[in-house]
Formats: structure tokens, C-alpha cells, sequence
């Protein structure tokens, strides 16, 4: 058997075990890594559009090492602009009801004034006469709650409009009524037709106003509230002169 001498090298002495890093450095590493991505994904988003801010929520995905992306950013300030222009239309649309509910229009685009408010004949005359052709249509002064509709004895076919404090308008003398009562109308919706029904002396609509139960001037009542009787009377003359020179 041969003898090893001692100058002989060792096979196994001169290899090298390369050392394995302890866990607690790998996981410095990776916490290292998710750390990094984390900063990458702030940069990526103060690149995008407005600057947007990221949300706490994707903060906290970073740091569970979930993945996000620009899309899904963007997706979320998609959903933000929708919900934001939902809540602007509802504001728009409720402004517009508001605004409905004052207005006022006349009820008639033609017509000439015949009769005015007041005594006549020893009595109060309760409202004011607008003389236009049989069977033309009239529409609503402002929006309310039909209460009456139908045939009412002198006022002949009638209608009778309820607002919501408690003012009453009254058309009368009508040819016929197209609303029924415990109907809501609006300001400008066609209600009726003129007509010469009842005690009426000629084809005309009869126009009443009742404010706490008590008859008032139309015109001044109208005026008020930005419509005039008499600016529609005047700018028919001031066309009739017209014509006429």
C-alpha cells in the first residue's frame, strides 16, 4: 500500500464552500425590493395627468407586493370625473325645476285687452278680458294643481289652477277645457281653448287672479312678477301704426 507523503497536496483542502447568506439578509433584500417598486410606482404617478396623488389604498398594495398599473389609476380618476358629473347634473336639473316654479308667461301670444279690473255695471268685474278667435288655444299663466275644470255657470267652461302658496288663477268663458281636475301643469302648457260660454258678451278668455281668497288686479299682479299685459298691448298698436303710416 502506498504511503502518502506529507508533502502531497490534500484533494479536498484547497476547496472553497462558498458561505450561505443568513435569512435575515435575504429578507432585507426582498423588503428592499418591494421598497423600490413602491418608489418606482410614486415616480410613474406624479408623471401622469394633473398629477394625480395615489391613493392610500395603493400605498398599501405596494407594500403587500401586489402590482398596479397606470390603467388602473387612471380608471379610478375615470370613476371620481363620472360620479362628480352625476352629482353636477342633479344640481342642474334641480336648479331647473326651481327655476320652473317661478316662472310666468301670458296666456295668450295674440289677444286684444277689452275689459280691465274693476267696478262695471254696479259690480266688480274680477279679472281682465282678453279678446281672441274662437278655439284658440291658451296655456297656463304659471305652474300649479287643476282644482276645478269644467262647466261652472256664468264662468262657462272654466279652469281653476291651485300654486303651491295658495294662489288661484281662473280662466273662464272657455270653448272648452283640455285638463282635468287633480292635474299638475306647468308655466306655457296649452290648458283650454277661448271660447264664448257662460255670461260672456263676445269670444274671449277671462283671466282671474285670487291671492288668500280675494280677487286682485291681474295687471298689477303680472307686472309684478315680470310679465305685462300692457307691453303686449302696446307692441300690437305700436304695429297696427306701423302699418297704417
Amino acid at each position: 500500500m502506498r504511503q502518502r507523503l506529507s508533502s502531497e497536496p490534500d484533494r479536498y483542502r484547497g476547496r472553497r464552500r462558498v458561505p450561505t447568506p443568513p435569512r435575515s439578509r435575504y429578507a432585507v433584500v426582498v423588503t428592499s425590493a418591494f421598497v423600490g417598486a413602491g418608489v418606482v410606482a410614486l415616480g410613474a404617478a406624479s408623471n401622469l395627468p394633473d398629477n394625480k396623488a395615489v391613493d392610500p389604498d395603493v400605498l398599501q398594495s405596494l407594500s403587500k407586493g401586489s402590482s398596479i398599473t397606470t390603467d388602473a389609476l387612471e380608471n379610478r380618476d375615470g370613476d371620481n370625473a363620472a360620479s362628480r358629473g352625476e352629482n353636477r347634473a342633479a344640481n342642474t336639473q334641480l336648479s331647473d325645476e326651481e327655476a320652473a316654479r317661478d316662472i310666468y308667461l301670458l296666456p295668450l301670444d295674440d289677444y286684444e285687452f277689452t275689459s280691465a279690473y274693476g267696478v262695471r255695471f254696479g259690480k266688480l268685474h274680477a279679472g281682465i278680458d282678453l279678446a281672441a278667435p274662437d278655439g284658440t288655444p291658451y296655456k297656463a299663466v304659471h305652474g300649479g294643481t287643476v282644482t276645478a275644470a269644467g262647466y261652472a255657470g256664468g264662468y262657462g267652461y272654466s279652469i281653476t289652477i291651485r300654486q303651491d302658496d295658495g294662489t288661484e288663477i281662473i280662466y273662464a268663458h272657455s270653448r272648452r277645457t283640455l285638463v282635468n281636475k287633480g292635474d299638475v301643469v306647468k308655466a306655457g302648457q296649452v290648458i283650454g281653448e277661448v271660447g264664448n260660454t257662460g255670461y260672456s258678451y263676445g269670444t274671449h278668455l277671462h283671466l282671474e287672479v285670487h291671492v288668500n281668497g280675494t280677487p286682485v288686479d291681474p295687471i298689477t299682479f303680472l307686472e309684478e312678477r315680470g310679465v305685462s299685459i300692457k307691453l303686449q298691448m302696446e307692441s300690437v298698436y305700436a304695429a297696427l301704426d306701423a302699418e297704417a303710416s
